[in-house]
């Protein structure tokens, strides 16, 4: 049997198989509410080991994105709860993913009484999609003070606990692709000249300190950190290589002497060798590599050792039953790219299954 197929145990991940479902924005959430239907869809993929859903606001201000979900209300709990115990019924463990977009948001996104926020007051180039307005530039964000960034360490450690409280089995922090803690880390953007600015080590401070606060009020071994080094989505603008390097070898060092359950890489092409080797060499947990993986190059870099585990995003987006098409060799459905964020079933729950009746909830 291929190594992906068999069970991981390291640590606090028992899992029945090597392979993770990424986390993928679908826009379902009506109102940042999680429903039936959204249940129903990481259900249809629990033939993963782990699942780490799509990024989930852990407040009003970090819903930057039309209908992605929360983790900060009471409604918001119960009704994740429906997905969780979805994805356990099918075998599967499932992380949150907490997701604060900072200044990659549209103030017409969220909800009334709230505004964009970012580590300086610096707009991201671009525009975004908005239900009422069509497309829209970026807003210009407030530029979190101290306070502001206590409040913020303050809501994602809430966010854990809502989400331990809702039945997942631990949190990944997004601290990848652009959103607010990767705004910290790039000098670009983060113009600050506190102690959440400067060097590297105040630039990674209030990333270390949510992880910190999350470790101790959920347990550490509940605890995962998305990175993207090298990547400039989302108006990240490229700085300085060794830097770079640095910076994650640094948050390397400190998420393996706090024990992190993971550290869930971004594996772009640009990401030298050297870094992954050094961030291999310097985290001792499990590491998850994700981006661009079939099959035989999954089971590579299972087997040279280079990841513990591997994330699959679009193949799961158009495949739930993705893991049996890999044991069968069969043929895999293609995503359809004009529903990817539209609401309702289109696009979302009603891919073909192999030799298989529908799952609802």
């Amino acid at each position: 049997m291929k190594k992906l197929f068999m069970p991981y145990i390291k640590g606090s991940l028992q899992l029945k198989n090597h392979v993770v479902m990424a986390p993928m924005t679908r826009s379902r959430a009506i109102n940042n509410v999680p429903s039936a239907l959204m249940a129903t869809y990481y259900k249809q993929r629990s033939g993963a080991g782990l699942i780490i859903t799509e990024g989930t606001s852990p407040s009003p201000e970090g819903l930057g994105y039309p209908r992605i979900p929360g983790i900060f209300s009471q409604e918001q709990v119960d009704s994740w709860k429906l997905v969780t115990d979805a994805v356990h019924q099918g075998g599967s463990k499932i992380f949150l993913q907490i997701m604060h977009t900072g200044r990659v948001a549209y103030v017409g996104n969220l909800p009334a009484g709230h505004y964009p926020v970012g580590i300086s007051d610096i707009k991201a180039a671009g525009e975004i999609y908005t239900d009422t307005d069509g497309m829209q530039e970026y807003s210009v964000p407030a530029a979190l003070d101290t306070d502001g960034i206590a409040r913020i360490i303050d809501d994602h450690v809430k966010a854990a606990k809502n989400a331990i409280a809702a039945g997942f089995d631990g949190i990944e922090l997004h601290g990848a692709h652009g959103y607010l803690l990767e705004q910290s880390l790039n000098p670009h953007v983060n113009n600050r000249t506190d102690n959440y600015g400067g060097s590297i080590e105040n630039r990674s401070r209030m990333l270390l300190e949510i992880a910190q606060g999350i470790a101790a009020a959920i347990g550490v071994d509940k605890v995962g950190l998305r990175i993207s080094p090298y990547l400039t989505s989302n108006d990240m603008a490229a700085y300085d290589n060794n830097e770079v390097h640095q910076t994650y070898v640094y948050l390397a060092e400190k998420m393996n002497h706090l024990g992190i359950a993971y550290l869930h890489i971004s594996n772009n092409p640009g990401i030298p060798v050297k870094t992954h080797q050094v961030i291999r060499e310097t985290f001792k947990n499990t590491i998850i590599y994700c981006n661009g993986f079939t099959s035989e190059t999954a089971e590579a870099t299972l087997q040279d050792g280079a990841a513990d585990l591997v994330a699959f995003g679009r193949s799961f987006l158009a495949n739930p039953d993705f893991i049996g098409r890999l044991k069968k060799n069969a043929p895999l459905n293609d995503p359809d790219y004009n529903t990817l964020y539209t609401p309702g079933e289109a696009g979302y729950t009603d891919y073909p299954i192999l030799n298989q009746s529908s799952i609802t909830i």
